[in-house]
This record gives structure tokens, C-alpha cells and sequence, in this order.
């Protein structure tokens, strides 16, 4: 079942290196004016996602050499190192605090997130239960029980950090695996109905959270506060009309939008490139979907087949989360952009996924 190996996808492929592209053009053009001011180096952030770039890109091609199945040989020694990370970032001295969020471990003069290996981990350690227990699926005690209660926990966890946003793209990702499977919906309406409780309750535990819902129901209300972040994302946008003001000549970025190249870029990537460019960038992405879709669809085996669409669905849910909450849809999460947004550990994880994504299709009949 395994011998017969093709080319990877090379549209998958190409989608992804222009996507890579683009991202450390506006990674530069986003950021050159924070960086000068802050570090006095214009190409301090560029300098260092090209470092993570070309360490992604080169993970990502190793990882696209390693048969695919290798991993679920692998995949409970990977879920257990990924919840021992998430243990590791909440100890005290251990993690280090960003932004009100204790979600890094330092390592020299560069840091990791937990909470982004997670999302990979779980990923391939559902496709291997799932794609060995599908049967059991449809009954709640003996297959919806243990991968919910399993999903909570790591969500409970990435939640004690608090990091919000990479917690609701985790669970939304599983959810779409589990889904497919074969879950009865009647699970998940019980569910929905408990998560909307929980999910009452998480943003009654803290003020902040409250807060960012008013400031998106009515970001004026205080403009200097809470609502500056989302005016700025659309003072960017709006101005960009139809073909943008032009590479590099965006305004938010002078000290109006703050760290621009983070979960903001698409926001100056508008006010640059304008709707032309925000659209091609978002038909990127749903190339990417349907090529993932694609391969799952004609993966050769179960696992293959959930995997890889658990990697295309994180992917497409992250994206969509975050460009919704730059355009104003939803309340700020604070995730980054995939391939886009300036990160390590993030843009790392994310091209070693989309090399398990480029193995698989070696072995799909595409």
C-alpha cells in the first residue's frame, strides 16, 4: 500500500513558498520603523525571520522526506512530551511572561511556545485513535468521551497560560477531526450547550476578556484603551481601497498600530496592497485548504487521511480567526497569521506540519 511514492504536491507546495514569500516582505515593510525606534536596526525583524524561515523551510523539507506513518508509531510519546511542555510553561521562572500571557520557555537567546507543539502533537495522536477506534466513534462512553475529555485538557491547560486564541484553534481543529470520523451531531449539541457555559464562565473569570468583548461590540466607546488596537486595524484597511497605497508606504505602522508584523500584519498587508492583495492572500489560503482536503481525501490509509486533514484544517481555522479579527468580526484573540505573521516556534511548527502535509500526498493518488 505504501510502495508506490509520486512527486509531492507541488501546488501545495508552491502556495506555501508564496505564502513564505510574502510573509518576509510584509514581515520587513510592517516592522522597519518599530525596529529602528526599538533596536536601532531597521532589519532586526526581518534578520530573524529569515532565521526561522530558512529553519522552517529546511525542517520542513526533512519532514516531508519521513514517511508519514512513521509518526503514529511515535504518537504517544509526542503527546506526552507536548502536555510535559505545556506543565514546564506554568512553572514559575520556567515560562516566561508576554503580553499578560505565561506561554514561552526561553532556550538561549530565542524562546519556544508549548502551546504550538501542542496543536501539531494532538493533531497526529487523534489521527492514530481515531483512525484505529473509528468504529467506536459513534458511542459517547467507548469514542466521543475520551478524545472531548482529552481536547479539554490540553485546551484547560493552554487556557492556565491564558492563550485564548491558540486554544480555540486547537479545539475547533480536533473538533473538525472528530467530526469526520463519524461523531453523532446529538454528541455535539450536548456539547456545544456546555461549551457555551464554559465559555460564559472563562470570560466572566476575567476582566480582560469582558473587556475585549465590549471594545469589539463598540470599539469607540474607548477608543485609547481596549478599542485602540481594532481602530487601527481598520484605520489601516480602510484607506487601502481597491490597490493599496503601495509596499512600504503604509501609516499605521509609525507607532498608530502596535508591533504591526505580529497578529496585525494583515492589516498593514491591506493598507499596502489594498482588497487585491488581502483577497489573493486569502484565496492562497483556501488553495491550501482544498489541496489538503484533496490529499485527504486520497490518503491511503486512515491515518494518513486524518492527519492530514487535521493539519489543513489548523491551518485554515488560524487563518481565518485571525483575519477576522483584524477586519473586526470577532473579538481580538491574539494569534498570528500563518506563513505571515513574524514568530519562531510558530512559523517553525507550522512548516514542519505542512511537510507531514507534502509526505502524505507523496503517497496520495493525486
Amino acid at each position: 500500500m505504501f510502495k508506490e511514492q509520486r512527486k509531492p504536491d507541488l501546488t501545495l507546495l508552491f502556495v506555501i513558498l508564496i505564502l513564505l514569500t510574502a510573509g518576509i516582505v510584509m514581515v520587513y515593510s510592517s516592522s522597519y520603523v518599530w525596529s529602528e525606534y526599538k533596536y536601532d536596526d531597521a532589519f532586526y525583524y526581518l534578520k530573524r525571520q529569515l532565521l526561522f524561515a530558512g529553519a522552517g523551510v529546511v525542517a520542513m523539507f526533512f519532514f516531508m522526506v519521513i514517511p508519514y506513518y512513521t509518526w503514529k508509531k511515535y504518537a504517544n510519546i509526542i503527546l506526552i512530551i507536548c502536555f510535559a511542555l505545556l506543565l514546564l510553561v506554568l512553572i514559575p521562572g520556567v515560562g516566561l511572561v508576554r503580553g499578560g500571557a505565561q506561554s514561552w520557555i526561553g532556550v538561549g537567546a530565542f524562546s519556544i511556545q508549548p502551546s504550538e507543539f501542542m496543536k501539531l502533537g494532538l493533531i497526529i495522536f487523534l489521527a492514530a485513535i481515531l483512525s484505529a477506534n473509528q468504529k467506536y466513534i459513534t458511542s459517547f462512553k467507548k469514542g466521543f468521551f475520551p478524545c472531548i475529555l482529552l481536547i479539554f485538557t490540553a485546551f484547560g491547560l493552554i487556557m492556565l497560560q491564558p492563550d485564548l486564541g491558540t486554544g480555540m484553534v486547537l479545539v475547533l481543529t480536533c473538533m473538525i477531526m472528530v467530526y469526520t470520523a463519524g461523531a453523532r451531531l446529538t454528541h455535539f449539541f450536548g456539547l456545544a450547550a456546555l461549551g457555551m457555559l464554559g465559555f460564559v464562565g472563562l470570560i466572566a473569570s476575567a476582566p480582560y476578556r469582558i473587556n475585549r468583548i465590549t471594545a469589539f461590540l463598540n470599539p469607540w466607546e474607548d477608543p485609547l484603551g481596549d478599542g485602540f488596537q481594532i481602530i487601527q486595524s481598520l484605520y489601516a484597511i480602510g484607506p487601502g481601497g481597491l490597490m493599496g497605497l503601495g509596499l512600504g508606504n503604509s501609516l499605521q505602522k509609525y507607532f498608530y498600530l502596535p508591533e504591526p508584523q505580529t497578529d496585525f500584519i494583515f492589516a498593514i498587508l491591506g493598507e499596502e496592497l489594498g482588497f487585491i492583495g488581502g483577497t489573493a492572500v486569502i484565496l492562497l489560503f483556501l488553495l491550501l485548504l482544498w489541496r489538503g482536503i484533496k490529499i485527504s481525501l486520497e490518503a491511503p490509509d486512515l491515518f494518513g487521511r486524518f492527519l492530514s486533514l487535521g493539519i489543513a484544517a489548523m491551518l485554515a481555522v488560524q487563518a481565518m480567526i485571525n483575519i477576522s479579527v483584524v477586519i473586526g468580526l470577532i473579538p481580538v484573540t491574539g494569534i498570528t497569521l500563518p506563513f505571515l505573521s513574524y514568530g519562531g516556534s510558530s512559523l517553525t511548527l507550522t512548516l514542519c506540519s505542512v511537510g507531514i502535509l507534502l509526505n502524505i500526498s507523496i503517497y496520495s493518488k493525486i
